[in-house]
C-alpha cells in the first residue's frame, strides 16, 4: 500500500495539472494533440497570414525528454510562443531547453524570442537564410497581420549539422534538404517513429513554393524521406498523418504545378495564360490552392521562360 501510495504521489508531482482555463491565441483557443509518448502537436490554421488569424499559421510541435523539452519551431511572433510555452506547460512540468527551426519562414521561427532561457539550433545554409531576409520577412508580418513586431527580439538561432544528435540524453536524426526554401532541417525521432517534416511537407494544404530552388530538387529530396522508417508525419502545414500519405500529396501537387508551368512555357504563353486554368479536381479539397498556384505562377513562371529560352536552372 504504501508503494503504490508513493508511486501515486510521484506521479502527481512530475505530471502538470490540468490547466483551468484553455490558453487563447487571437481570440481562439490554442490546443496540442498528442500524436506519439511524450510527443504533441500543434496544428496551425490552414490559412494564409491575416489579421483574423494573427499569424497562425504554421505547425509546431514538442518532445518532452527527461532533461527538458525540444520544441520544433516556434510560430510567427513572440506573443505566440508566449502562448505556445502555456501550452507546452500544460502538458509537461519540462521547460522548453531546444529549439529546432525548420526553415526561415517567419511562421516557424519568429516566436523564438519567448523561449530566451532556451538553445536555438538550426541548419547554417538556414540561418544564412533568416540573416539575408528577416527585415523583409518581419515588414511583411507586420502589413499581413497588423500587429508589430519587436524588431531586436527576432534573432537568429545557433547552428547545428545534420545527421546524429543527441539533446540532453535524447537522440534524434537531423537531414539538411533544401527543395522547399534552400534550406531545410528535417527531423527523425526514432524512438516514437515520428517524422516532422517542417515545409517539405505540406498536407490538406497547398505547398508554398515561393523560396522552393526548383520543384525537380524538391521531389527527388521527397523520394528520399519516403524511405525512412516512420510511423507517422507532422508536415509544417496540416494535420499529421502516415508519412506516404503526406509525401504523396505534397509530391503530386509539385509534379502537376511543375508540368504545367513547363508545358506553358513550352507553348510561349504569359503568365496570365499560365494562370488561367481550372484547377483539377484532385486539388479542390486542400485548402488554400487557388491562393497558393496563383503564387507559384506569379513567382515561378519566369524561371521556366528563362530555362526555356536561355537554358538557364529553374
Amino acid at each position: 500500500m504504501k508503494t503504490r501510495f508513493l508511486a501515486s504521489l510521484a506521479a502527481l508531482l512530475t505530471t502538470p495539472l490540468a490547466a483551468s482555463e484553455p490558453v487563447m491565441f487571437c481570440e481562439r483557443p490554442l490546443t496540442a494533440q498528442p500524436i506519439a509518448e511524450n510527443t504533441w502537436m500543434v496544428e496551425g490554421l490552414r490559412e494564409e497570414l491575416s489579421t483574423s488569424n494573427c499569424g497562425h499559421i504554421g505547425n509546431q510541435a514538442f518532445i518532452a525528454t527527461p532533461n527538458g523539452v525540444i520544441l520544433i519551431d516556434s510560430g510567427s511572433s513572440p506573443v505566440f510562443g508566449e502562448a505556445l510555452k502555456a501550452v507546452i506547460a500544460q502538458h509537461t512540468p519540462h521547460h522548453v531547453r531546444w529549439v529546432l527551426n525548420t526553415h526561415h519562414h517567419p511562421d516557424h521561427f519568429f516566436g523564438n524570442a519567448a523561449f530566451g532561457e532556451a538553445e536555438h539550433l538550426t541548419l547554417a545554409s538556414t540561418r544564412r537564410l533568416m540573416a539575408r531576409d528577416r527585415e523583409a520577412l518581419i515588414n511583411n508580418v507586420e502589413r499581413l497581420t497588423g500587429r508589430s513586431l519587436a524588431r531586436s527580439h527576432i534573432g537568429l538561432p545557433d547552428t547545428i549539422e545534420a545527421g546524429e544528435v543527441t539533446l540532453g540524453s535524447y537522440p534524434l536524426t537531423l537531414y539538411a534538404m533544401s527543395g522547399h526554401s534552400g534550406g531545410d532541417l528535417v527531423i527523425m525521432d526514432h524512438a516514437t517513429e515520428v517524422l516532422f517534416l517542417g515545409d517539405m511537407g505540406f498536407y490538406q494544404r497547398a505547398a508554398a513554393t515561393a523560396h522552393s530552388p526548383g520543384l525537380q530538387q524538391w521531389q527527388t529530396e521527397l523520394n528520399e524521406l519516403r524511405g525512412l522508417n516512420a510511423r507517422i508525419a507532422v508536415p509544417g502545414h496540416g494535420p499529421s498523418a502516415p508519412p506516404n500519405t503526406v509525401l504523396e500529396q505534397t509530391a503530386h501537387y509539385l509534379a502537376w504545378l511543375d508540368q504545367h508551368l513547363s508545358n506553358a512555357a513550352s507553348e510561349g504563353l504569359g503568365a496570365n495564360h499560365a494562370l488561367a486554368i481550372e484547377i483539377p479536381d484532385a486539388f479542390n479539397t486542400i485548402a488554400l490552392t487557388e491562393y497558393e498556384f496563383t503564387r507559384s505562377v506569379m513567382q515561378l513562371y519566369p524561371h521556366y521562360e528563362a530555362r526555356l529560352l536561355w537554358g538557364a536552372p529553374q
